[in-house]
């Protein structure tokens, strides 16, 4: 057994069905050895979507997404990728080939300092240095990356550490890493004081964050917002935690969320920010969470609380956990008026549209394709206007709803929607993106239909880096400034036919219903094209 051979094994031991990557010299040997492997090997077509792809792949399944690329541009290429997943904690394992060992540091063909490159960017990165230590890394790896805070982990291995023979090939049944004990567990006293203060509050709330999902604390969080009848918002990354139409559910938070569920949180008397970062997009001024009310911030990084704003009642922990601990406590809450008050709100502060009726209303077309969408389905919102329009109207059942909301990065739809698929074929998988992140992906239409992977794709063209515009709009009174892609856009009709995917264009709504039941039909790759005016706004 060489290297190359160990690393597959620990894939193996790991649970690994897909890695998702683009072969270079570097990580040549590796690759020729997950050929005798059942691992699944998937052809991206730029590395950065190796990286999107793993993402997809471990927010459905709960399993660590992995990736593999050469190295020099290879690696580089795979750090907005690697970014992404930090900022959205999302559990990845990266590998990375590297030059011989003995040329490292004096500027090779291809060599990249990969683990000083990503260092702002990762949980924890390795460079091996010993083919023996290969079982070791892999164990640690994997546990840091899906425990804890999660987020990716990058493994740098040298070409010659890839083929050396490996003596003592023995996966460690356990890791004992003495500088890393992640909490998960509640302080006891914190969770008798936060019982406390939940039976003196009169309009108590919890704004959701996407560490309720990484935590798989949906159903315990969902359990306690009904028992204790406590209403609920998110931030983007947190939707989906309540159905959309639950009644105890008040929207989304935010610069681009929705009015009421800002006024919501701001006139609380207690509020439970639970696996949020309290980051300036869903929370733009942070004295409006502490002002008159009691802050509760439960968090398994304990880093991240009081990082942006302090809490009267810090608790850092799993969510799912602690939920399961506070609902243990005897205790009892009533607030019938402040959920009035709350449903109040929601019926009078609705966003009014004026949509174009020459073109397609996004809003609309959102909430009628979610309608049609099946029960589990998962709704993959790129960045840009389409992203704005797809939180605040998709409407999320028994499915998810995936987006990156801490980097924001272009082009992670499609990318992230093969990963999605990938991890559950049985689910129905729909990307949502703009006519602008399309062109940062598009190129994955070919791994798409090499590797049969059947996501349906949906562009919302208004030929416009779309929020940008917005901004210039609203900023610089409608001098805009490189963001017109009309005369660079394709013929999305003759892309999809180079690709042999079928093809519907949208004018406007009325055929909208009949070519959304048209596109969502059969579980084979589609696209469709939605022409979108070009000066409608998020808001």
């Amino acid at each position: 057994m060489i290297g190359a051979d160990a690393i597959v094994k620990c894939l193996e031991n790991e649970g690994v069905t897909t890695v998702y990557g683009y072969p270079g010299v570097a990580i040549c040997p590796f690759y020729n050895s997950i050929l005798d492997s059942t691992i699944r090997t998937i052809l991206v077509r730029t590395e950065q979507n190796a990286a999107h792809a793993a993402s997809g792949e471990a927010r459905v399944t709960g399993r660590v997404g992995v990736c593999a690329v050469t190295s020099g541009p290879g690696a580089t290429n795979l750090i907005t990728g690697i970014a992404t997943a930090f900022a959205d904690s999302i559990p990845m394992v990266c590998i990375s080939g590297q030059v011989i060992s003995e040329l490292i540091g004096s500027d090779v063909f291809q060599e990249a300092d990969i683990t000083g490159a990503v260092e702002s960017f990762v949980k924890y990165s390795y460079l091996i240095k010993n083919v023996e230590d290969i079982p070791r890394v892999f164990k640690e790896a994997f546990h840091i990356a899906n425990s804890g805070r999660k987020g990716p982990v990058l493994i740098d291995v040298p070409i010659d550490i890839q083929n050396a023979a490996i003596k003592n090939f023995k996966y460690p049944e356990t890791v004992n890493i003495r500088a890393y004990k992640p909490t998960v567990k509640g302080n006891v006293v914190q969770i008798k004081k936060v019982v406390k203060e939940l039976e003196k509050a009169k309009r108590p709330i919890i704004c959701a964050g996407g560490g309720v999902h990484l935590s798989e604390a949906v159903p315990e969080l969902r359990a306690f917002a009904d028992q204790y009848r406590i209403p609920v918002v998110s931030t983007m990354m947190g939707i989906g935690v309540m159905r959309t139409e639950d009644p105890m559910y008040f929207g989304m938070v935010g610069n681009n969320g929705k009015a009421y569920a800002n006024r919501a949180m701001n006139e609380s008397d207690l509020l439970i920010m639970v696996g949020a970062r309290v980051a300036d997009r869903a929370v733009s001024q942070p004295d409006l969470i502490t002002t008159n009310k009691v802050l509760i911030h439960i968090d398994v990084d304990p880093a991240e609380i009081g990082k942006n704003v302090g809490p009267s009642i810090p608790l850092v922990g799993d969510a799912r956990h602690i939920f399961e601990d506070i609902m243990k406590e005897e205790f009892t809450c009533e607030h019938e008026e402040w959920i009035r008050t709350l449903e109040g709100y929601r019926e009078t502060m609705v966003q009014k549209r004026n949509p174009n009726p020459d073109y397609v209303d996004p809003a609309a077309f959102i909430a009628m394709l979610s309608n049609e969408m099946k029960d589990d389905a998962v709704y993959v919102a790129d960045v840009g206007q389409n992203q704005i329009w797809s939180c605040n109207y998709h409407i999320v059942k028994n499915g998810r709803f995936l987006t990156t909301g801490g980097m924001g990065t272009m082009g992670y739809s499609i990318p992230a929607a093969m990963g999605v698929k990938r991890g559950d074929m049985n689910r129905q998988v729909v990307a949502v993106c703009g006519d602008g992140s399309f062109q940062m992906s598009m190129m994955e239409l070919a791994t798409i239909m090499q590797h049969h992977i059947p996501v349906k794709i949906i562009v919302i063209k208004n030929n416009y880096l779309g929020m940008v515009r917005e901004f210039q709009h609203y900023n610089y009174k409608d001098n805009y400034s490189v963001v017109d892609i009309k005369d660079g856009t394709p013929n999305l009709e003759k892309l999809a036919a180079a690709y042999d995917i079928p093809f519907i264009r949208v004018e406007n709504m009325s055929h909208a219903q009949e070519k959304i039941r048209e596109f969502l039909a059969e579980d084979n790759t589609m696209l469709m094209e939605c022409l979108v005016d070009p000066m409608d706004l998020v808001k």
